[in-house]
């Protein structure tokens, strides 16, 4: 199993060359380049199995190549298990609804579906660079969620300086306390002025500096990294197969940056039994009006209550793309590049109708997260986040038929205000949260300046 880039197909690296590279140094991210296929058999056999064992065996077909089997599966049940995650079944699947399931993304270390990867990220990083004799510095930007899990994963590790940058006075206070209050020597967050977008245009800037980025020997764990969608794909396959292997179900996914629902239909392509996929968005809706009209603009991003989605460009998207351009990399690359210099890019209609039948899109506006969460929990029980709101409000719209699973990708608590707005009184506060509250906070706020921020990364590893 070898990988490419989208910018360039006769690139071929290792798995353990995409996990530590993150980024292709062309600027493309990575794809297989053939993708396994699951036995339908072995499909069947899961449906009792642990998340743990389902995961190993998803993993292992991305990375054989490079991690022995025993190792792995070593690894992934070291990572998923009790010592991390709070539920025994890791991703449980609760029916709010006849035919509707909510999977709950929130049970690891900071309560957000990005624990599933970044928990199993920072175990392969500290496997391979202690088999290598390596160190590496992590840059990453986060809209909320990415940030708190990522460091979590990685405070531990001896081999890993980590960096992150997140949009200050745009994450929820409880998102920026989950990063901010971890006193350790190997983590620094920066407060940049500015949005998420420009967080992310300035590590995307470090990663084009080769000159910087061999300097520091710079690694990612934003969900560009290929292996974090890798570890993600294992959630919809124990979903679907816990539901009945041989059935499609449908998924909503809130979506932001792209990479959780591209996991799902990574799923799809090896094999699982998945039928519509939809994503949601919220306000900032880049991506539902690219499969309106196959048009992409780049817009304003809007401040919402749903704040790890306000994102105007998502960058797993290219990965996306690149299937729609029948892996054409200068086709792609020209488009990426046309997206760069303009914020603006269109498809024919003959690829629009192409990505109408893979994915279907709905945005929802404040209002509409407020009244879903007061809703849900009238008429079932059941809390939901205001993101996790929204992959709920998309899959009614989209008025499924069959089996039906709704993304929970935050628990309630990170977003109170939202939470108290929608059903009149704040949501408990799991012991994990409610500690980190007085903490003291360290980070550093600096301007969005790059030459900046390059030369306090440098000064600090």
């Amino acid at each position: 199993m070898y990988y490419f880039s989208t910018r360039n197909t006769k690139t071929n690296i290792s798995f353990e060359d995409t996990l530590l590279n993150g980024m292709a140094h062309d600027g493309g991210l990575y794809l297989p380049n053939d993708w396994p296929q699951l036995k339908p058999s072995k499909l069947d056999s899961f449906s009792t199995g642990h998340y743990a064992h389902i995961a190993a065996h998803v993993l292992n077909q991305f990375c054989k190549d490079d991690i022995p089997e025993e190792d792995l599966a070593e690894i992934i049940k070291k990572t998923y298990s009790s010592r991390i995650f709070d539920h025994p079944d890791i991703a449980p699947l609760v029916e709010i609804e006849d035919n509707f399931w909510i999977m709950e993304l929130f049970h690891g270390p900071t309560l957000a579906f990005k624990d599933y990867a970044l928990q199993l990220l920072g175990q392969l990083f500290d496997y391979t660079l202690k088999k290598r004799g390596e160190k590496i510095t992590i840059v990453g930007a986060t809209s909320g969620d990415t940030g708190s899990a990522a460091i979590e994963a990685c405070r531990h590790c001896e081999n890993i300086n980590i960096f992150i940058l997140h949009p200050r006075g745009r994450t929820s206070e409880v998102q920026r306390k989950q990063m901010t209050t971890i006193d350790a020597k190997n983590v620094k967050n920066i407060a940049v002025e500015g949005t998420f977008d420009d967080c992310q245009a300035i590590v995307k800037a470090m990663f084009a500096d080769k000159g910087f980025r061999e300097q520091v020997n710079l690694s990612a764990v934003n969900s560009i990294n290929w292996a974090r969608i890798c570890a993600q794909i294992a959630y919809y396959v124990s979903a679907s197969v816990r539901l009945g292997p041989a059935e499609p179900v449908n998924f909503s996914v809130p979506t932001g940056n792209f990479g959780n629902v591209f996991a799902a239909h990574c799923a799809r392509k090896i094999g699982v039994s998945i039928g519509d996929l939809v994503i949601g968005t919220n306000t900032n809706d880049i991506i539902t009006r690219f499969f309106e009209t196959g048009e992409m603009k780049k817009d304003k991003v809007k401040q919402t209550i749903s704040p790890s989605m306000d994102i105007q460009i998502s960058s797993n998207f290219e990965r996306y793309l690149f299937e729609l351009m029948d892996h054409d990399a200068g086709m792609l690359s020209g488009l990426m590049t046309q997206f760069a210099e303009s914020g603006h890019m269109k498809v024919g209609d003959e690829k629009l109708a192409r990505a109408q039948q893979d994915f279907k899109a709905y945005r929802c506006s404040e209002e509409e997260t407020i009244q879903t969460i007061a809703d849900t929990y009238q008429n079932t029980g059941y809390l939901l986040d205001p993101h996790s709101a929204i992959g709920v409000n998309a899959a009614k719209k989209a008025r499924l038929s069959g089996k039906t699973v709704s993304l929970a990708c935050a628990h309630p608590a990170k977003f109170p205000d939202a939470v108290k707005r929608a059903i009149g009184k704040y949501p408990d506060v799991p012991h994990k949260l409610a500690e980190i509250m007085d903490l003291p906070e360290f980070l550093t706020p600096i301007e969005n300046d790059l030459k900046k921020i390059k030369t306090f990364v440098k000064d600090r590893i």
